[in-house]
């Protein structure tokens, strides 16, 4: 008798050196390692338990990812974003989060809709309380369900290297960063777009939405080297 089974995915099991690049991003992301910051090999091996084999691999796969740079003679340290680098952050931002939206059509946009909301209300409810870094922290989850919507591992993958250069800018500016108010409409016009199964108003959204962001950011970031 035939079995009536379902097909089981293999269990998928991360290499240390996975795990040590998930945690140093983590590091970055939340601003324990700022921009600029050198990285010691013996510090963060004893920190982290591990040998250096692994951590170095997992801090090459920083450096190819960009959030991470060898300076020669000097050593490793995290990336430092000018405006140059801002601009071709949501560059390649735009190009990733439009992809997800198209992909998202595709799928099921309902429920991308709805958990879009959701994280939208969270905003309004954090701005409502004047919670600047709660309204922070759901606008970039609300962005990686969108992406996430499109069930793409690779646009995931990608995607969440850019947020983790995008946290670095909020990290970076503080207080300048854009008041909640400015913030939550342009989420909640986006997520109501997917409930209307309207796939050009969400493009358009985006594209104004990265517009406004890029502006307001590059403002008050360096300009670097000319």
């Amino acid at each position: 008798m035939p079995s009536t089974r379902r097909h089981l995915e293999p269990v998928v099991r991360e290499s240390t050196p996975s795990i040590i690049a998930a945690k140093l991003r983590d590091a970055i992301r939340g601003g324990e390692l700022p921009a600029g910051a050198q990285l010691g090999e013996a510090e963060l091996a004893r920190e982290l338990g591990v040998s250096r084999g692994p951590l170095r691999e997992g801090m090459q796969r920083l450096t190819q990812e960009g959030l991470l740079v060898s300076i020669p003679n000097r050593g490793l340290f995290v990336v430092e974003m000018t405006e140059a680098d801002v601009r071709d952050m949501y560059v390649a931002r735009s190009a990733v989060e439009r992809a997800a939206a198209a992909q998202v059509f595709d799928h099921d946009p309902t429920k991308t809709a709805g958990d879009l909301r959701k994280i939208a209300d969270r905003m309004s409810a954090a701005s409502d309380r004047e919670r600047s870094d709660q309204v922070g922290e759901s606008d970039l989850d609300f962005h990686d369900c969108l992406v996430a919507g499109a069930h793409s591992p690779r646009l995931s993958r990608m995607h969440d290297t850019l947020l983790t250069e995008t946290r670095m800018c909020i990290n970076a500016l503080g207080s300048t960063y854009p008041a909640p108010d400015i913030r939550v409409p342009e989420h909640q016009a986006i997520a109501d777009a997917f409930a209307a199964d309207d796939p050009a108003l969400v493009d358009r959204l985006l594209v104004a939405h990265m517009d406004d962001a890029v502006e307001r950011l590059s403002t008050v970031v360096p300009r670097g080297e000319e």
